[in-house]
């Protein structure tokens, strides 16, 4: 006869399985399936997992911090996978292991691919010195970027000294990756006109650098005059970075041309900001920030459990009827008991 408990009982098994030390010891050896274990383990909603993530988080700290995290956003059609692709086989041929992250808030609701598509990375995805993982197919913008941040903490321990973190969505995730990377990217194309008119100010202030990409072929002169538009809106805005200058600069990853450039302008930005201390203050700055976000996050979860997501939407529904005022639907979420 079978046992309906069974499952139950196993799931449990297997969650007090979890050993912490083990785990963490795997992870610092750079055992890629145990770094997937983990990531998984921070992924969870989970509470026990949660305390078990906070414990594996602490075990790795003194082990993170060693690399450099690089932001990437870029329009639709850029050739974001294309360039990731040959800037990593750029980066592994100077001897860097690479982890390959993504932030995807709208993935749910656009129905995209995450990391656009893996076949398009070919190279990164076969190499084995490259980690590649895709953001939470679902969850809030600070749900997500939760986990990604972990995340870039535990690939560091497992002896990834560059991190690509490549923005998927759209409007806040740009800040949100700004807000853990070390270096912003943004990828572009050609077509000035339209481009800098669509382009929102907001993002350009977070870049540290603009790369045209796709500039090969009858494409290349106007590829430069993208880049002499960009570079002539960048000297009126303020520097996302103390003492850097952000620049336009051009490429065809699909050709590997201009990527040594791109390369050779991030190290340089890397010593410079190291030599000032701007880099250190940057991490400082994002530590404590993400601390603050931590307090707003969990204080979200603590306050709508089930009963209160459900009176929260009854309340909507009176509100949008006009039963009932906003700030009284306010007070009575906030003196309900349920």
């Amino acid at each position: 006869m079978n046992n309906p408990n069974k499952k139950r009982v196993f799931k449990k098994k297997v969650q007090e399985q979890i050993h912490i030390p083990e785990l963490a010891e795997k992870i610092i050896s750079g055992n890629r399936g145990y770094l997937s274990k983990g990531i998984t383990l921070i992924e969870s909603s989970a509470a026990h997992h949660r305390e078990k993530a906070n414990e594996l988080m602490q075990e790795l700290l003194t082990y993170t911090g060693n690399s450099i995290r690089l932001g990437i956003t870029g329009v639709p059609g850029a050739g974001k996978s294309t360039w990731i692709e040959a800037f990593g086989k750029t980066a592994v041929s100077k001897g860097y292991k690479i982890a390959v992250l993504a932030v995807d808030p709208s993935s749910t609701l656009s129905g995209g691919s995450i990391l656009g598509d893996k076949t398009r990375m070919e190279f990164l995805a076969h190499h084995p010195d490259v980690f590649i993982r895709p953001s939470p197919s679902s969850g809030t913008l600070g749900g997500v970027a939760r986990m990604t941040r972990e995340t870039i903490l535990l690939c560091e321990a497992a002896g990834y000294d560059l991190i690509l973190v490549e923005t998927v969505g759209v409007g806040q995730s740009e800040g949100i990756v700004r807000g853990m990377t070390d270096f912003f990217l943004l990828l572009s194309l050609t077509g000035a006109g339209d481009e800098l008119q669509g382009m929102k100010k907001g993002i350009m202030e977070l870049v540290d650098a603009i790369v045209i990409n796709k500039a090969d072929g009858s494409n290349k002169d106007q590829a430069i005059q993208t880049m002499h538009d960009y570079n002539q809106i960048l000297r009126f805005l303020t520097p996302a970075t103390k003492d850097w200058k952000p620049r336009a600069y051009t490429c065809s990853a699909l050709y590997n041309e201009g990527i040594e450039e791109i390369w050779d302008v991030i190290n340089h930005f890397i010593d410079e900001t190291k030599k000032n201390g701007e880099f250190d203050k940057r991490r400082s700055r994002q530590a404590v920030d993400w601390m603050n976000q931590l307090v707003q996050i969990r204080l979200n979860e603590t306050f709508f459990d089930r009963e209160k997501k459900i009176l929260m939407k009854n309340l909507e529904k009176q509100v949008k009827q006009n039963e009932i005022s906003a700030t009284e639907a306010v007070d009575l979420l906030f003196k309900s008991n349920v």
